[in-house]
């Protein structure tokens, strides 16, 4: 029973800080004020849509070595400059113009990926060169001038509501529904995958704990879906960028955990000399990471300037600070091989509770920065003395 609960506690960890964290602000909040309003909600969702895009391949890096790129924040300004260039400028078709900015982002993360896997620069140099050069580009192409406004058509993929929008906009009785019901289907699917997977590995041979504990987390997320799909149905619906949010974490769900290159991912980040030996080609797989994070930089920029109506010259600051964060807070390892996609998600849900929580209590912005500062350090204290800890067991 000791055993359990301190697995319980050991592998929710994150998760119940979260839940307790969101618990103190709701109770300090002043009364007719909600955390978990459905206009809260909505924004909590739509303002750190890009912190969760940024993170997820941030930390296809990190757990690739421990390495970062400074340099994502001005890939979001750069490829931003070049959506308003192309969309409002030029009046390119916006589909063909974001085909051609996901391909611009790609190359930007490929550059850099580049000199930091097959000539050997360290990351860190590379990436602070990249966010100096891409932020002077940028700047250089719209004219130390912002870019707007897009049409509406482009702004729609990523700011309208679902499924009012498929639904040409019925009354708020079928939104609540339709809503209610998708988040329904959805916890509905994750249970049962999860309760496959869990007899797939016993059934393997796998070490597993009690069914009890291993559906603990995926009954709590599948619960807290349906509370958020609730409040959302009672707003306006589904935000569009949700769907591309949960879209970029299927996908980067099953790659880290179901396919080759990413278990190469974590060999090489656990033991790069050892993964070397073992056959994987680590410049390869280094390489892949930073030109897919430049990838899902520039889909961050298409929402941003979407979010803004134009391609701003202060769009990107400060963004790489908060995607690192997000990554170190939700269980990533300063050293690599160490992270997963939802505690990911979970880190980037607790800045963004943590910055609502202390904007709602009217909290001076530069304590917020403190405040923030000293939970990532706090995180990544916790991740590199557990690892002594572990390394003086052994």
């Amino acid at each position: 029973m000791a055993k359990t609960a301190k697995n319980i506690l050991s592998r929710y960890a994150l998760l119940l800080v979260l839940l307790f964290t969101m618990m103190v602000f709701q109770i300090l909040l002043p009364d007719g004020v909600s955390l978990f309003s459905p206009h809260n909600l909505n924004n909590l969702i739509v303002q750190n849509s890009y912190v969760l895009i940024l993170a997820t391949g941030m930390m296809l890096c990190i757990v690739a070595g421990g390495h970062i790129d400074l340099a994502v924040g001005s890939i979001v300004i750069l490829v931003g400059a070049f959506a308003g260039i192309l969309i409002v400028n030029m009046g390119i078709n916006p589909y063909i113009a974001i085909l051609m900015c996901l391909g611009i982002g790609l190359l930007l993360g490929a550059w850099q990926g580049f000199w930091i896997a097959y000539v050997g620069i360290p990351s860190f140099i590379v990436t602070l060169a990249g966010m100096l050069t891409f932020r002077g580009i940028a700047l250089i192409l719209m004219g130390a001038r912002n870019i707007g406004p897009f049409p509406v058509e482009y702004r729609n993929l990523f700011n309208s509501f679902l499924p009012a929008h498929w639904l040409n906009a019925p009354d708020n009785d079928t939104v609540f529904v339709s809503t209610l019901i998708v988040g329904i289907v959805l916890s509905v699917v994750i249970l049962i995958v999860k309760f496959i997977s869990y007899f797939q590995r016993k059934r393997k041979g796998y070490d597993v704990d009690h069914i009890v504990t291993e559906m603990m987390y995926p009954i709590i997320i599948c619960a807290a879906i349906i509370f958020l799909f609730h409040q959302l149905g009672r707003h306006n619906g589904m935000p569009a960028v949700l769907l591309l949010i949960g879209i970029i974490f299927m996908i980067y769900s099953y790659f880290t955990q179901n396919t080759i290159w990413g278990r190469h991912l974590y060999a090489m980040g656990g033991n790069d000399k050892a993964a070397r030996l073992s056959g994987i080609n680590t410049k390869r797989i280094l390489f892949f990471a930073y030109a897919n994070n430049g990838l899902l930089a520039s889909v961050a920029a298409l929402v941003v300037v979407a979010r803004f109506n134009q391609a701003s010259t202060q769009a990107g600051m400060g963004f790489e600070l908060d995607a690192i964060a997000a990554c170190f807070i939700g269980g990533a390892s300063a050293y690599g091989g160490t992270g997963k996609i939802s505690g990911v998600v979970i880190g980037a849900i607790f800045m963004g509770v943590l910055n609502m929580g202390m904007s709602l209590l009217g909290a001076d912005m530069n304590l917020q920065r403190v405040i923030n500062g000293l939970v990532l350090l706090a995180a990544v204290t916790f991740d590199i003395v557990s690892k002594k800890r572990k390394g003086s067991v052994a």
